[in-house]
């Protein structure tokens, strides 16, 4: 099955009407198959640098990478709202810089928006790319990018001062203009809030079901990343053993000489002997 193309204002409007699927996605192939199944949005997400390019986190990632597979889904699910997430310091060091590599992921990927991690710090950045016609979507709580500065991959908003600064974090990128605001690794009680506090739609992960949607890895969802799983992360199928067993049996048929076999072969139509004749008289054609 396949939606209709959202845009930011149909995002908007499923707030209190319906629950938001998000998903991510960094090649054609997998685009292909999620925009099938009907997924309302594709995030090409940073995490591609440690989920697909074997990065020990999502800091190295580059404009180019993210780029380079953005473009990939676009080709893949051309009739899906396509949301790049802008890879650390693409956004930070000025406003100049942030609206040249937002309008990158436009002008080359053909995203409908762009998503940037980050409270307060972000808004003057959010608001100039939003002025410059680019969509963005908010992203707080466990902001990936900065982990270390949040003392690791923890649940942030756990005391007062916390939960009291990540509401005024809320409010201030509904301010600032995104269109959605992706809540991640928080107390569900504190997302509740948050979801209540704010007319933009919140897409949760780790953030509970009060979420007016939610968002996974694709490859955390499939079972395919097997480095490790976040605690909040439900593997709807265990692919990684599967596909370990079919490349076994694969290399165990090539070896005992049983694959390929004649239902995976083409059969030579003419004479094997016509293949060592000679075109005309004048030339000796030897085996």
């Amino acid at each position: 099955m396949q939606n209709m193309k959202l845009s930011a204002p149909d995002i908007i409007a499923k707030k209190g009407v319906g629950k938001i699927t998000m998903l991510t996605a960094y090649d054609a192939s997998f685009a292909r198959m999620l925009e099938s199944a009907g997924v309302d949005m594709l995030l090409v997400g940073d995490s591609l640098g440690m989920v697909v390019l074997g990065y020990e986190s999502t800091v190295p990632v580059t404009m180019d990478e993210m780029i380079h597979h953005a473009a990939a889904v676009r080709r893949g699910a051309p009739g899906t709202m396509l949301v790049g997430d802008m890879p650390f310091l693409s956004y930070q060091v000025s406003k100049k810089e942030a609206v040249a590599n937002a309008g990158r992921f436009f002008k080359e990927a053909a995203c409908d928006a762009v998503k940037l991690e980050g409270g307060h710090e972000v808004c003057k950045a959010v608001r100039a790319i939003i002025d410059a016609g680019m969509p963005v979507m908010g992203h707080i709580g466990l902001t990936p990018q900065t982990a270390g500065k949040l003392g690791g991959f923890k649940v942030q908003g756990k005391d007062v001062e916390s939960a009291r600064r990540l509401l005024e974090e809320a409010k201030a990128l509904e301010g600032a203009g995104v269109f959605s605001l992706v809540l991640e690794c928080i107390p569900d009680g504190l997302a509740n809030i948050i979801s209540e506090a704010i007319s933009i739609p919140t897409i949760g992960i780790g953030a509970g079901a009060g979420c007016d949607g939610q968002v996974l890895v694709t490859h955390d969802l499939l079972g395919l990343f097997e480095k490790f799983v976040p605690s909040f992360v439900k593997n709807y199928i265990n692919l990684a053993p599967e596909i370990k067993k079919a490349v076994a049996s694969f290399m165990a048929e090539v070896k005992d000489g049983s694959f390929p076999d004649k239902d995976h072969s083409f059969p030579l139509q003419i004479d094997p002997s016509d293949i060592f004749k000679c075109a005309d008289d004048k030339t000796k054609c030897t085996k």
